[in-house]
């Protein structure tokens, strides 16, 4: 019985030293994992000094690892290694209570992000970070001053999860998340050393290309804006609630391909039939690029819903119930002239239009309009060219508004081709189209149906189609004898009892 407890002893013993072996070169500093001997060690060496490096290294960043054995160690990276990183801004000091200033915190772990490993390029010059995140943990931080990168070039890089609010001594022109060309700053930890610099370099004519930035609350306490992203390429921000901006909610500044989705913008907090909507300012989403989207947005207060000055952008299940026309509000505002090519399908403008400078190639469908919203098409060099409004639903209060309207306060419109405003139903509003139907019936020899309640242009009829029904036994000549300031005018040789029945298009 001694001798079986000796024995168990001396097992035991032998044990914990082989574990204080490994431990002493899991934990060595430079422990060459490959240089153990024994074959059958590898493995779990390997395994062991991820653990250690995932324990040594900053607790801020995590990644996922792999503990399946391999047939054999070939001195590539393992799974861990390639995984995406994740660096989560409390463990950088972030103050997720809001009691606290966070901007440090945060700059340094966007810093730390920016510089983590690289997996090749994306567009040429653009660092591709793997997908790395930057977590916010569900926290409330308040910031100083705007989170920027610490370099251009980077690319594929995610921010989300959390709430970031401006302090109240936050510049008033700057914006809590810039995505811009990085600018200097007394901020120990954005100061880079000569050899990240030269690393962080980059030779792409975008500032960054695939950044996402999702499920984020930002508040900026009406001292500036909400996003800015500037010359940048492929961006995408998704499910992001914006509030309290004084200039825009989201800025998107030359580059193309930035995609705006599932978000909320207002700069006061409300629902609706705000006291002080009359001092609702700002500009929820400003878009001064190409190529963008915006799709399956509200926008609950601003002066603006959306602003566009670039080309080629769309959009889509937008709901705008920001400041009403009433008060001076507007729904969408294409300030492109003789540039729009816009597209707006399946949007809801509740209480607020659209107005479109000079539109060419326009494109507005499938919409909604309420409480008297209507489409203005504003003047600015007298072009209107491409133009479809058609299959969309307005609703008014039997006020005798337009549907669609000509600001002509600069000049009227000269240069019109291709424009169709056809197939719009309404109801307490006046329709307004370039294509009207009219008929007239009595005894004579002159018929005349006049258009101008219906037509869009003012003196503009470029087809006619005329049918005349006569009664009794006569067969009189007719003919169409004019079409000036939108009437149109049929003439019989004879007094005759008839109907006429006529189509005057604008197209």
């Amino acid at each position: 019985m001694e001798a079986t407890m000796a024995r168990r002893a001396l097992l035991l013993s032998m044990s914990v030293g082989l574990a204080s072996f490994f431990i002493i070169h899991v934990y060595g500093e430079h422990s060459p994992v490959g240089q153990i001997p024994g074959g059958r060690y590898h493995d779990q060496m390997r395994n062991m000094q991820a653990f250690r490096v995932s324990s040594v290294r900053h607790d801020s960043v995590s990644r996922p690892l792999s503990l399946s054995p391999s047939p054999s160690f070939t001195g590539q990276p393992s799974v861990a290694a390639l995984s995406p990183h994740v660096y989560h801004v409390t463990s950088y000091g972030a103050d997720p209570t809001g009691r606290e200033d966070s901007t440090e915190a945060l700059l340094r772990a966007i810093s730390d992000a920016a510089r983590g490993p690289s997996t090749g390029s994306l567009l040429e010059g653009i660092q591709n970070l793997g997908g790395a995140q930057i977590n916010l943990d569900g926290g409330n931080y308040v910031i100083t001053q705007p989170l920027r990168l610490p370099a251009t070039g980077v690319g594929n890089l995610m921010i989300h999860g959390g709430t970031l609010r401006a302090s109240d001594d936050f510049p008033t022109d700057g914006y809590l998340i810039d995505l811009s060309a990085s600018s200097t700053s007394n901020n120990e930890e954005n100061r880079e050393s000569s050899k990240d610099a030269e690393l962080l370099s980059s030779s792409s004519p975008y500032n960054c290309e695939y950044i996402t930035l999702r499920d984020l609350m930002l508040d900026s306490n009406y001292r500036g804006g909400g996003i800015a992203v500037i010359n940048s390429l492929r961006t995408s921000i998704d499910n992001c609630y914006i509030s309290h901006f004084t200039t825009n909610g989201i800025l998107v500044q030359g580059g193309h391909e930035t995609y705006i989705r599932s978000s909320f913008l207002g700069q006061h907090i409300t629902a609706g039939g705000d006291h002080g909507e009359r001092d609702f300012s700002g500009t929820a989403i400003n878009l001064m690029g190409n190529d963008n989207a915006v799709t399956d947005v509200v926008i609950f207060s601003a002066a603006i819903g959306i602003m566009v000055s670039g080309q080629a952008n769309i959009l889509s299940g937008v709901h705008c119930y920001n400041k009403a026309t009433g008060f001076g509000g507007t729904g969408i505002y294409l300030k492109l002239p003789g540039l729009t090519q816009t597209r707006i399908v399946n949007s809801y403008l509740d209480y607020t239009g659209i107005v479109a400078e000079d539109p060419l190639q326009l494109h507005i469908s499938n919409s909604f309009f309420l409480g008297d919203a209507y489409i203005v098409l504003k003047s600015i060099k007298g072009v209107a060219h491409g133009v479809n409004i058609v299959d969309n639903m307005f609703c008014g209060s039997d006020k005798g508004i337009e549907i669609v309207q000509l600001d002509q306060s600069n000049g009227p419109f000269k240069d019109i081709d291709q424009v169709v405003i056809e197939r719009n139903n309404v109801r307490g509003m006046n329709i307004k189209s370039t294509v009207a139907r009219g008929s007239v019936n009595g005894k004579g020899n002159l018929w005349v149906v006049d258009f101008n309640n219906v037509l869009i242009f003012p003196n503009l009829i470029r087809n006619v189609q005329y049918s005349l029904s006569a009664t009794g036994s006569q067969f009189p000549n007719h003919a169409l004898r004019n079409v000036s300031n939108n009437i149109v005018e049929i003439q019989t040789d004879l007094d005759i009892p008839a109907t006429v029945f006529v189509i005057a298009d604008q197209v």
